[in-house]
């Protein structure tokens, strides 16, 4: 399906921030700044803004443990992410949720679960939320590969499945759940071949490809939203960095090798999509380089906003509980 030229170079440059805010965060890790280590989604950029960009605002996402790129493509302010992921009081959850449990309620994204596989379950939530009330609203869950092995993938698509909620879950595989390979952890070449298990579409997609991402996700949305029922949809998708933090373990010849990385390094999404609007006449270089430097001010001004931000005080630890 073709896409406007406009929009593409919006996309481009919504993928190009989630790279520079994450390369930044690691930065910040290396500076002592950050109370905890980032689980960054660098080189998954294109599963984050080609599902999202077919999201309405007020459609419902379940993240996890690497949501920072997820929340940036339904829209988040780079601002409030980072001052949360410093334990500030301007952060979306006032500085008490951290980089693994962000959440702006506004936006539709309900919840980034830090716990592997946590989030599966509770996408049913909203779905089984927005059939009740007759609304046309889904709910993305995002997880990974590691997850796909968990007990809580299987109850939650025999759920979605039996009620045919308006939920679409989609499996980030980036090839490694932690140092654990999916050729070794999961028994089937595909996650999305056991959909079959539970009578809803699976499909794979390039997830590396931007517009394919975005093709495939359109049509289960509009599955979901005309009452067909939930879709599994799994992206092949690599992360160049470490589970968390900076790849030390790579460094000391650890559990991959340098070749599979330049290997995956030249299916970089947002490189080749740089690439491909040059070609194609919608952007020059000098183009690219005003879009990379005024991204890299936004960042800017989120550190520094950020660092001025204040903690929230001892009292305020007692507030916003729910018992």
């Amino acid at each position: 399906m073709a896409v406007d030229q406009e929009k593409l170079v919006g996309l481009y440059t919504r993928m190009l921030l989630i790279r520079r805010f994450e390369e930044r965060l690691l930065a910040l890790q290396k500076a002592g700044e950050l109370l905890s280590s980032p689980h960054t989604c660098i080189g998954q950029e294109a599963m984050a803004v080609g599902v999202c960009s077919n999201l309405r605002t007020n459609d419902y996402i379940i993240s996890n443990h690497r949501g920072h790129g997820h929340l940036i493509a339904k829209g988040g302010d780079i601002k409030r992410i980072l001052a949360e992921a410093l334990g500030k009081k301007t952060g979306y959850c006032k500085g008490k949720g951290g980089m693994l449990h962000l959440a702006n309620v506004e936006l539709g994204y309900l919840a980034s679960c830090g716990i592997v596989g946590g989030g599966l379950p509770l996408a049913n939530g909203p779905a089984l939320a927005s059939k009740l009330r007759g609304t046309d609203q889904v709910t993305v869950c995002f997880f990974g590969d590691g997850a796909a092995c968990e007990g809580t993938f299987h109850e939650a698509l025999n759920l979605a499945s039996i009620w045919k909620l308006p939920v679409i879950f989609v499996c980030e595989n980036n090839m490694y759940a932690m140092t654990t390979p999916a050729s070794y952890g999961i028994s089937v070449k595909d996650v999305a071949s056991r959909a079959a298990g539970y009578n809803m579409p699976g499909v794979v997609v390039d997830g590396q490809d931007l517009q394919a991402v975005s093709d495939t996700i359109s049509e289960a949305i509009a599955l979901a939203r005309r009452g067909g029922g939930p879709s599994l949809i799994e992206g092949k998708t690599y992360r160049y960095m470490a589970h968390s933090g900076s790849d030390e373990f790579l460094a000391k010849g650890g559990y991959r090798t340098r070749e599979e990385i330049e290997e995956w390094r030249r299916k970089d999404p947002v490189v080749n999509l740089e690439a491909m609007l040059i070609e194609m006449g919608a952007l020059t270089k000098a183009d690219a380089t005003r879009i990379d430097d005024g991204v890299k001010a936004q960042i800017d001004e989120a550190v520094a906003y950020s660092r001025q931000s204040p903690l929230p005080a001892p009292e305020e630890a007692l507030e916003d509980l729910f018992v």
